[in-house]
Order: structure tokens, then C-alpha cells, then sequence
């Protein structure tokens, strides 16, 4: 399941603090192992040391939480935290959003884009101003009937199960489509999700979210404390990769919630 060893990416800001608070709730529903990195460039004195001192600062704010404290050289955030995953066996990768974006949705810096369009782990961005809840409430999936979102769909009813919450299959309904056909698919989708996990029908939920667009059929949504959103990647994502579409990367935006983004292929 994902979360078995996650890894934090901390810088000295609000988003830093939020991802760190994040994968901290991760591990403690998964039970899995926490690893926190701080990136810093070549070629510039002291900037070794500054991310040691940051790493003190996250060590302080972990408490007795017990991490690998870790500082990577590189000239992109993005690409140091996909290195440092990489060697140290992580399978999810936590950012934050910058500061002065909207608070409750989450913004996209160039270590998050980075990673959205490259990393060989799974990705999970937290909102500006997101709090963790004491407990997950429910995984919700956002579902075109695809092969990458069919693997996703197995993945989130896997671990919903495990974790003993529900799970919603949510479809985009936006403009001229056709209502009835996308909500075959989603009927498709939850007999998947029931017969892939020990999941019971009446755990598995679905909704067509119908707007002018992603914004406003999002917000025809639900969304009650504790929600985490899952995406598939794009078909046009390479074997192994993250590779957010378009209209992911607008639900994205959009998402009051943190959302975890799932490389192609994440079985």
C-alpha cells in the first residue's frame, strides 16, 4: 500500500511545515516509515549547512516522530527529492504549496511541477493551510474509464480496506456528454473496486460531478474533513511516471483536499 516509506520534502515555510505535518499523518494511518529532505544547490557557500539548520528545525517540529533526516544536493527541488526517493526506497513523495496562494487549494511551485511530470513515486500535494484531521474519513478517485484509472481504482479500494474507510469513484460530467454512459462506466468501476479489495458494495460510492467546469463540478461535491483524492496519471505518462494531464491538473487546483497522484503502472 502506498505510504510504506514516506518521504517529506521540507523548506522553511507554511507549505514546508504542512507537508511535514502531512506525512506524519500518512505514516501514522500506514504504520509505514518517514524520511524528511532538504534540497540545496551546488557551487554556493554555506548552503550545505542551511539545510542541516532546516533539518533541525524539522526535527524539532517532529518531536519524538522518529525519521531519517536527510540533505540532498541539486539544482532542482523537484529532481533532488525524486533522487533521494529513489535511493532510499520511498514510495511517496509530500510537498506543500507555496505561500500566497489561495488558502484550502492547493498551488503548484516549480518542485511540485517538477514531480508531477516526472517522478518514478507517487505524489501527494497538501492545500495551503491544510491541518491533518485525527482520522481519515474517506479515498475518493477521480475516474475516466481508462486503464491507468481502472489501476487506481484497485490501489484506493486496497487501501481503503486496509485502512477501514469508504471509497467514492467520482467522473467529471462537463459540457455536452453523454450523463448515462459515464455512469455505466462508474458502475463498472465499483464492481471493480469490490472485487478487487474486501471492500462491501455499500463501502464503495460514486458520483457525477456535473459543472460548466472542473472548478464548479467540484464544488458540487462533498468534501467533509478527513478526504484524501487520488489521480491516475496521464496515458501519456511513461511506464512508472507521474505525468499529470490537463484536466488533472485543473481538478488539482480545485481540490479542497490533499490529493495524491499516482505514477503510470503503480502496481
Amino acid at each position: 500500500m502506498i505510504g510504506e516509506h514516506v518521504l517529506a520534502g521540507y523548506v522553511h515555510d507554511a507549505g514546508g511545515r504542512e507537508a511535514l505535518d502531512l506525512a506524519r499523518a500518512i505514516v501514522a494511518l500506514t504504520g509505514g516509515e518517514l524520511s524528511v529532505a532538504t534540497v540545496h544547490p551546488p557551487g554556493r557557500a554555506g548552503a550545505a549547512g542551511e539545510a542541516h539548520a532546516l533539518l533541525e528545525q524539522a526535527a524539532e517540529l517532529l518531536g519524538e516522530q522518529p525519521a531519517d533526516l536527510l540533505v540532498q544536493e541539486s539544482r532542482s527541488v523537484g529532481r533532488g527529492l525524486t533522487s533521494v526517493a529513489g535511493r532510499i526506497g520511498a514510495d511517496l513523495i509530500v510537498v506543500g504549496s507555496p505561500e500566497g496562494g489561495a488558502r484550502g487549494r492547493i498551488g503548484v511551485g516549480a518542485a511540485a511541477d517538477h514531480l508531477l511530470h516526472s517522478a518514478t513515486e507517487a505524489v501527494m500535494l497538501a492545500p495551503a493551510g491544510y491541518t491533518p484531521p485525527d482520522e481519515l474519513g474517506r479515498i475518493t478517485v477521480m475516474y475516466v474509464r481508462r486503464p491507468q484509472c481502472d489501476e487506481a481504482v484497485v490501489r484506493a479500494a486496497q487501501a481503503a480496506d486496509r485502512l477501514d474507510v469508504p471509497l467514492r469513484l467520482v467522473t467529471l460530467a462537463i459540457g455536452d456528454v453523454d450523463a448515462e454512459r459515464l455512469r455505466d462506466d462508474l458502475a463498472l468501476a465499483i464492481r471493480l473496486a469490490v472485487e478487487s479489495s474486501e471492500l462491501l458494495p455499500e463501502d464503495v460510492s460514486a458520483d457525477l460531478a456535473e459543472g460548466d467546469d472542473v472548478a464548479d463540478a467540484l464544488d458540487d461535491l462533498d468534501w467533509p474533513d478527513g478526504e484524501l483524492l487520488v489521480c491516475a496519471s496521464s496515458e501519456d505518462a511513461a511506464a512508472h511516471r507521474v505525468f499529470l494531464g490537463e484536466v488533472a491538473v485543473k481538478v488539482l487546483r480545485a481540490a479542497p483536499c490533499p490529493v495524491t497522484v499516482l505514477p503510470r503502472g503503480y502496481f
